[in-house]
C-alpha cells in the first residue's frame, strides 16, 4: 500500500445499506430529509403519534420512493439510524418515551431550540443541559447521540426543482465512529458534505446559529446554508 493509498482522517464508512427512521418526519423538515434519503436508495420510515399521520406523509412524497410511515416506536425500533426532527417542546417527551426502542442505535438530534418574538424575529432558548443534543444523550444514555442537520432548509429538501443541496452539514459528538457515520450519511445526498465540527458539548453553538440563518433568510429572501472552507 503507498503512502496515498494509506487511510486518511477523511475517510469514512460506506452509509449505502443504512435503514433510516425520522422521528417528527410529518414536519417539513423530516419529511425533507425523508425525500432526500430516499432518493439516494435509503429505506425510510417516518415516525409520528398517530400512524396515519406518518403514512399520509410517506405517501405526500410519492409512491416511487421507499418511503413508509409508522408510529414512532416502530419507526424507532426497525431504523439503523434515527433522526430526531420533533419540535423542541415536545424533545424530551418524545425520547423519554422510546428509550428502549432508541437503546444502542445511533440517534441523530436536528432540534433547534428557538423562540420567535414580534420585532426581534428568532433566538435560542436556554436548554437546562446546555442544548438540545445534550439533552438526548442525558435522556437516552444507552444510545450514541449525535447532532447534525440543523442547517439544511426544509424548503430546499422538499424542492423537486432543486437536484443539490449545496452545503456542509456540521456533525457533532463524543462517539468518532459513529460522527463518522452521520458524515458519510450526509454525503449521501448530493451536493451535501458532513464536517466533524466537535463534542457534543459544543453543540449549543451550533443549534442557536439557526436563528441567524433564519434572520438572514427573511432579510435576503433566501435559503442560506454553510460551506467550511480549507477542508
Amino acid at each position: 500500500m503507498t503512502e496515498q493509498q494509506q487511510k486518511t482522517p477523511y475517510d469514512l464508512p460506506d452509509a449505502s445499506g443504512l435503514t433510516i427512521g425520522i422521528l417528527g418526519g410529518t414536519g417539513d423538515q423530516g419529511k425533507g430529509l425523508a425525500r432526500r434519503f430516499a432518493l439516494a436508495g435509503h429505506r425510510v420510515t417516518i415516525g409520528s403519534r398517530k400512524a396515519e399521520r406518518a403514512r399520509a406523509a410517506a405517501d405526500e412524497l410519492g409512491a416511487d420512493l421507499p418511503v413508509s410511515g409508522a408510529e414512532n416506536p416502530v419507526a424507532a425500533g426497525e431504523s439503523d439510524v434515527v433522526i430526531v426532527a420533533v419540535p423542541w417542546d415536545g424533545h424530551r417527551a418524545t425520547l423519554e418515551s422510546l428509550r428502549a426502542e432508541l437503546a444502542g442505535k445511533i440517534v441523530v438530534d436536528c432540534v433547534n431550540p428557538l423562540g420567535f418574538e414580534k420585532g426581534k424575529g428568532a433566538f435560542a432558548l436556554p436548554v437546562e443541559e446546555g442544548s438540545a443534543a445534550e439533552q438526548a444523550a442525558a435522556v437516552l444514555p444507552d444510545s450514541r447521540v449525535v447532532a447534525a442537520f440543523h442547517h439544511v432548509s426544509a424548503r430546499l429538501l422538499l424542492d423537486p426543482e432543486v437536484d443539490e443541496m449545496e452545503l456542509d452539514v456540521l456533525v457533532l459528538g463524543n462517539d468518532r465512529e459513529a460522527t463518522d457515520l452521520v458524515q458519510a450519511l450526509a454525503g449521501r445526498i448530493p451536493g451535501m458534505r458532513g464536517v466533524y465540527g466537535g463534542r457534543l458539548h459544543n453543540a449549543h453553538q451550533i443549534e442557536a446559529f439557526t436563528a441567524n440563518l433564519i434572520s438572514m433568510n427573511r432579510r435576503y429572501k433566501a435559503h442560506a446554508g454553510l460551506r467550511i472552507t480549507d477542508v
